[in-house]
């Protein structure tokens, strides 16, 4: 990977391109996912490249959902692996969540790679690799529909970090509650998960883990008032006025 100087006014937004070309020449991000990256990055310049109020809202209701389910689980794609797999293997240990390997572009070698990379970075039991346990979820056509049994299949809440909406679509009729992270607050994904934060993956992780942290000490009350008082739709429209102010302002300073 390139050495690219702190100071450089894009120096984040240039390492996270490289973690995802390292990704696809280790096998883990496919063709695709490259430009998934580039149309994300486009809403991070909208959004302002900071984690707003209302993802910082949206974060602390994930937390408390994670915390109440009895059976979560979260989905892995080959971005995800490439992006935040060491943060994502904290989350999962921190909300004691499954991890379950999921892919639209499937095959096998990917799909060994984001195993060995999830296990190099502290997982454990990683689910969707084992076709003895693999049943399909209605109402979706793409390889995603196969799920494993032990997982998503049976899961309460699924957390899908950089989804497809038919998929998010099919979750949420199949009875779960989905939490996604998605910087396109008007994306199909966004408008049809229960709880959607508008933030870069990347930037929104940590602040999962650490809230998932501060939430434990909070009684079961204490967690469903966080989750009841929640408007997913409501949370949307203030991102999208966020990405309103912030292009208000930068036509000011044109």
């Amino acid at each position: 990977m390139p050495l690219i100087p702190k100071s450089h006014p894009r120096a984040k937004s240039l390492l996270i391109r490289e973690k995802l070309v390292d990704g696809f020449d280790r096998g883990l991000v496919a063709k695709e996912g490259l430009l998934a990256q580039g149309r994300g990055e486009a809403f991070d310049y909208l959004l302002g490249e900071k984690t707003g109020k209302a993802a910082k809202q949206a974060i602390k209701v994930a937390a408390a959902q994670l915390l109440q389910a009895q059976k979560p689980v979260i989905s892995v794609n080959g971005n995800i692996a490439a992006l935040c797999p060491k943060q994502i293997v904290r989350l999962s240990k921190q909300a004691k969540a499954k991890l379950e390997v999921n892919l639209f572009y499937a095959n096998e070698n990917r799909k060994k790679a984001i195993v060995k990379t999830l296990r190099n970075n502290g997982a454990k039991e990683i689910l969707g690799t084992n076709s003895r346990f693999s049943t399909r979820l209605s109402g979706i056509e793409s390889a995603r529909r196969i799920v494993d049994k032990n997982g998503i299949f049976e899961a309460d809440v699924v957390v899908v970090p950089l989804e497809d909406g038919d998929r998010t679509m099919a979750l949420r009729n199949a009875g779960k509650v989905v939490i996604t992270f998605d910087l396109n607050p008007l994306s199909r994904t966004s408008q049809t998960a229960d709880i959607t934060i508008v933030d870069n993956v990347t930037r929104a992780i940590d602040l999962l883990i650490d809230e998932c942290k501060k939430l434990s000490k909070k009684n079961s009350k204490s967690l469903k008032k966080i989750i009841l008082d929640f408007d997913n739709k409501k949370n949307l429209t203030e991102n999208v006025i966020q990405i309103k102010n912030n292009l208000t302002r930068r036509a000011r300073v044109a």
